[in-house]
C-alpha cells in the first residue's frame, strides 16, 4: 500500500494537469469563436468569453462522464484528448448565446404571448 503522503501527492498532480487540460480547450475555443464572429460590444464579449469557457468545461466534463473517459487522466496524450474533447464542446457555446441574445433584442418589446407563440413556431 502506498504511503497516504504520495499518494495526496500525485492525486493532486493528476487533478492540477486535467484542469489544465480543461481551461486550455475552454480558453482556446474561445479565441477561436470570437475570432470567428468578432464581438459587438464589450459586453457581447465577456458575455461570449464566460459562455464559451463555461459550456466547454461543462460540454467536456459531460462527455467525459457519459463516455467513461476518467482514465485518460493518466496519460499525457490522453489530457491532449481532453483538452481537444473541451475545445470542441466549447465551440457551440458562442453560437448559442449570441442566437438567445439576437432573439431577445428583437422581442424586446413584444408581449410574452407574441413571444410564446414564435417559441411554439419555431419548434
Amino acid at each position: 500500500m502506498p504511503e497516504p503522503t504520495r499518494s495526496g501527492v500525485a492525486g493532486a498532480a493528476a487533478f492540477k494537469a486535467a484542469g489544465g487540460a480543461a481551461a486550455g480547450g475552454a480558453l482556446l475555443s474561445a479565441i477561436v469563436v470570437m475570432l470567428m464572429t468578432p464581438p459587438r460590444s464589450m459586453r457581447e464579449w465577456a458575455v461570449g468569453l464566460i459562455s464559451t469557457v463555461i459550456t466547454g468545461i461543462g460540454g467536456g466534463a459531460i462527455a467525459v462522464q457519459h463516455f467513461r473517459l476518467q482514465e485518460w487522466v493518466d496519460s499525457m496524450t490522453g489530457l491532449v484528448a481532453l483538452g481537444g474533447l473541451i475545445f470542441g464542446c466549447g465551440l457551440p457555446g458562442w453560437a448559442i448565446v449570441r442566437w438567445v441574445f439576437n432573439f431577445i433584442e428583437r422581442n424586446r418589446d413584444a408581449g410574452i404571448d407574441e413571444v410564446a407563440k414564435e417559441v411554439k413556431e419555431v419548434l
